[in-house]
Parts: structure tokens; C-alpha cells; sequence
């Protein structure tokens, strides 16, 4: 019994020490080299993008598209166009291709949600494209294709960038139209991304390629000097309102 005993020992010890299948190693090898890439296309995509929300620049506004975070099944971001800054969250598909899919939805409660197809391909890491369409008949579906690009502020860009760098002289304001006081005021809440609800200032900004929309509440982004300039501004503004005909401007 005991001899028998010691023989399938010594049996099970010679088929431990065999070499193990390359066939199945090659697999595990495969298989641990596409969880490697996968992981590395997924931080690839996370970042943000900037572009036309729609394919007509005359009548889509300009969209900040930000995919935030990415785990092993779902994906989470957010979207500031139009006056609105909207979350989203869905799920993703890697293609053998590489190309990354996702497919994420709004939270339904604004009458402008909707659905998110996107596609990053890793060929061309610095765009991603693909469409959205909404939940209800309130607007057109819309196609995009975005170039990554990041919000930075910048107090030195723009017509008016005095009014960002430093305090402005009654000398620079007193002879301005009201409407030249107005664009140089929303000019300072463009520099800091404020995405604007009225159409009229979506678009006297968003074809400068300095203006990221980036946040619907900048208020506490704004610097001292450059909340001191707005008061001063407005106060201008109405002067030239009611005072403006009386000196023919």
C-alpha cells in the first residue's frame, strides 16, 4: 500500500514538472498584452475636446466636450454648449482596431438631453468624433468632431485684454459706444470660459480660437482688478444709454 502510494506521488510530481503548453502560454501572453493596451487606450482618451457642435457654423455653437474618467465597464463626462453644462455617463467597447466606442446618455431631466455615440480612433489620438441626438423632437440631431484642446486662462488675448492685465482709465471708456463697452465686459467672461446663454455673445466669441467654453459660473473665477473693470464698465454702459444721443454717438 505503501509502495502504491509513493508511486502516484512520484507521478504527480513528474506532470507537475512538465512544461506547460505553448499554445496556452502564447494565449495568456495575448491575452495580458491586449489588457495592457486596453488600459493604455482608455487613459488616451480621457482629456478634453473643442469644436463646432454640429456641421452649419452659422446656426451650431461651439462645444467643450470632456470625458473625465473611465473604469473597467463605464465611462463619465460632461458637455458645455449653448449655455448649458450637461453630465453624461455610459459604457465603451474597444474595437481590435484599438478604436475606442462609447455610448452614454444625459441625465433626461433638460429638455436638451440626449444621446452620445463617440469614437476615438488611436491613429489619431488628438480627435475624436461621432453624434449626438436628443431624447425629445426639440432640436436637430447634431455630428461632431472635436480636436483635443484644454481650457487655459489667458488675461492677454482679445480686443480689449486691458481690461484683464490691469485697472482701466476713465480716458479709455469715456468715448466708447455702448456696444463697444458691452463686447469689452463679456470679453472678460469669455477669457474665462463662460459659456453664454445669448446667442448674440455665443457668437461674437466663439469664432476666436482663444474662447474655450468651460463653465456656465465664473463668478469666482474672476480677479480683483477684473471685477473692479466690469463695475467701472456698466457704469459707462448707462451713461452712454441715456446720455448717448445728446452727444451723437
Amino acid at each position: 500500500m505503501k509502495a502504491l502510494i509513493a508511486a502516484i506521488c512520484i507521478g504527480f510530481a513528474l506532470h507537475s514538472c512538465q512544461p506547460k503548453d505553448s499554445h496556452s502560454e502564447e494565449k495568456e501572453s495575448k491575452k495580458t498584452s491586449n489588457e495592457s493596451s486596453n488600459v493604455l487606450q482608455k487613459e488616451k482618451v480621457i482629456g478634453s475636446y473643442v469644436g463646432l457642435f454640429g456641421e452649419n457654423p452659422d446656426e451650431n455653437n461651439k462645444v467643450t466636450l470632456l470625458i473625465n474618467y473611465i473604469d473597467d465597464k463605464k465611462v463619465w463626462g460632461r458637455t458645455i454648449v449653448g449655455g448649458n453644462d450637461r453630465p453624461f455617463e455610459g459604457t465603451y467597447s474597444i474595437s481590435e482596431d484599438g478604436q475606442v466606442n462609447i455610448e452614454a446618455d444625459e441625465p433626461g431631466d433638460n429638455r436638451y438631453d440626449g444621446h452620445f455615440s463617440i469614437k476615438a480612433s488611436m491613429s489619431n489620438p488628438q480627435q475624436i468624433s461621432g453624434s449626438w441626438t436628443p431624447f425629445k423632437n426639440t432640436t436637430p440631431a447634431k455630428s461632431f468632431k472635436l480636436d483635443r484642446k484644454s481650457f487655459e486662462y489667458d488675461p492677454s488675448v482679445g480686443n480689449y485684454p486691458q481690461s484683464s492685465e490691469r485697472l482701466l482709465q476713465t480716458s479709455e471708456l469715456e468715448n466708447l459706444m455702448k456696444e463697444d463697452l458691452a463686447y469689452m465686459r463679456n470679453e472678460i467672461f469669455a477669457r474665462h470660459g463662460y459659456c453664454f446663454q445669448q446667442k448674440e455673445w455665443r457668437q461674437a466669441f466663439e469664432l476666436n480660437e482663444w474662447y474655450v467654453p468651460n463653465s456656465i459660473s465664473i463668478k469666482n473665477m474672476l480677479t480683483p482688478v477684473e471685477k473692479k473693470n466690469i463695475e467701472m464698465i456698466k457704469r459707462y454702459e448707462k451713461y452712454a444709454e441715456e446720455y448717448g444721443d445728446e452727444f451723437g454717438r
